[in-house]
């Protein structure tokens, strides 16, 4: 019996030890729901439907005013261009009409009224070829003799530029359907960047340069087909009703062909992105080989070229001609930077392609020499000027004038003293006036006195005599 209920009072202590398991109230999981809900909500503040559809049907119609805006725009965005200004191209970007008919194109696509696309891309054509007859216009009449930086970058267009125009598409698209609108909009035309290639492409046609029409137009392509295909997409996450009721098979039908058209689009310049990327890191991989390996003492690279499409590295050094060995190391070095698959090709003592021209050879040594000189120059002055810092940071100058004119006051006056540097020594200065003639004795006890008081093995005095 006294077993027995020893054995319970056990078990009634082990259920009093072992912790209540913790469960959030149903009130705190719905409010913490509530919020998350409210937190990330894309239809809380949105326009009603009806407010939606008038604004896009609205950007089908052609305004004159519109039309006008959008010449000046292109012009101000090909002057931005013309001289290299990138605010004066960023003006032209907010200024611009072009991203309301391509977030309408996207919106029609969404509520299946072809008819609305229609108008839509109507609309946004004629406005693509008004933009590209004004800029080539422009650049008919101011010619360039070389394209700016701004018109290059508009010719190559990569993946990031896709994620641009997608990121882009679905913020211009939340933010247009907002009851207040704020500056989405702007920052998205400035972002997605539509009038520099439309730019780029009249600069083209006007000098009949077939890789600026290609590549900007591409660009331009680009950021029209991801911003119209995110707005599709919001579109349909909004909840907004279609327009008109379609049959499954035509919708996967015009489905397909979207996609198709997006994929054609899209991948040409996943391709470049990446070959972009993988360039990149090719040219830095080989500049690391090229600044580490090639560090000789008695030999200097005066030049380098690379051919990718061979994959050669060719070299040219001038000085102590290196050996076989050597050059098989420097062979065995390339697997070290990922460069295994290349191939290299060393000159001594000659150029690469220039045959045994001395002249060349020479331009090249003494350039190559003359930078070096200048490093070294540039580095000692930047010692010096860090030991002359640190003198005079532990150095009262004034101070120590004080003191030496109150030591040798006798035949001293008007005493002074500082540092100057001459050919990577730093000298210690006494200058003053004298009241008679000074002996060599008492030259060498000023100058012993300033070995003490400064500390510096080199001294200098500057005495002048009455």
């Amino acid at each position: 019996m006294q077993i027995e209920e020893k054995e319970i009072i056990k078990d009634q202590a082990q259920e009093t030890q072992t912790p209540p398991k913790l469960e959030a109230s149903p009130e705190l999981k719905h409010g913490l729901k509530s919020y998350l809900h409210n937190l990330f909500d894309v239809r809380g503040d949105m326009m009603s439907h009806e407010d939606i559809d008038k604004m896009m049907e609205e950007n089908t119609v052609i305004h004159g005013s519109n039309m006008w805006i959008l010449i000046l725009a292109i012009l101000i965005a090909s002057i931005g261009l013309y001289t290299d200004s990138f605010v004066t191209i960023i003006g032209a970007m907010l200024i611009s009409p072009l991203m309301s008919g391509i977030l309408t194109m996207g919106y029609s696509l969404a509520v299946r009224d072809l008819g609305m696309l229609k108008q839509a891309f109507k609309r946004f054509a004629t406005q693509v070829v008004i933009s590209i007859v004004a800029s080539t216009l422009f650049f008919s009449l101011a010619r360039l003799d070389e394209p700016t930086a701004e018109m290059i970058a508009r010719t190559n267009p990569t993946f990031w530029d896709v994620l641009i125009a997608l990121f882009g598409g679905i913020a211009g698209t939340i933010g247009n359907t907002r009851q207040k609108k704020g500056n989405v909009i702007p920052g998205v035309a400035i972002a997605t960047a539509l009038m520099p290639p439309l730019c780029t492409v009249g600069y083209g046609i006007a000098t009949w340069q077939p890789t600026f029409i290609i590549g900007a137009f591409y660009l331009f392509l680009i950021n029209t087909m991801l911003i119209g295909l995110s707005a599709c997409i919001i579109t349909n996450i909004l909840g907004i009703p279609n327009r008109v009721e379609m049959d499954k098979k035509r919708q996967k039908k015009i489905n397909r062909v979207v996609a198709l058209i997006v994929i054609l689009v899209v991948v040409p310049s996943i391709l470049t992105g990446g070959y972009t990327i993988y360039s990149s890191h090719i040219d830095n991989q080989i500049d690391n080989y090229l600044e580490t390996e090639f560090a000789f003492e008695n030999t200097q690279l005066v030049q380098s070229d690379v051919d990718k499409e061979n994959k050669v590295i060719k070299v040219a050094l001038v000085g102590s001609t290196i050996s076989d060995e050597t050059i098989e190391v420097l062979n065995g070095q390339l697997r070290n930077y990922g460069l295994e698959d290349y191939t290299l090709n060393i000159a001594q003592n000659s150029l690469f392609g220039d045959g045994e021209n001395s002249d060349m050879i020479t331009v090249a040594v003494q350039e190559n020499t003359i930078k070096q000189l200048r490093d070294y120059i540039e580095s000692q002055n930047a010692k010096l000027e860090e030991l002359e810092g640190k003198l005079a940071a532990t150095t009262d100058f004034e101070a120590m004038s004080d003191k030496a004119e109150a030591v040798f006051g006798d035949y001293l006056e008007g005493c002074d003293c500082g540092v100057i540097s001459d050919d990577g020594v730093e000298y210690f200065i006494l200058a003053g006036n004298a009241k008679q003639t000074l002996t060599a004795e008492q030259k060498a006890i000023i100058e012993s006195w300033l070995k003490v008081e400064s500390g510096v093995d080199y001294v200098m005095l500057w005495i002048y005599s009455k």
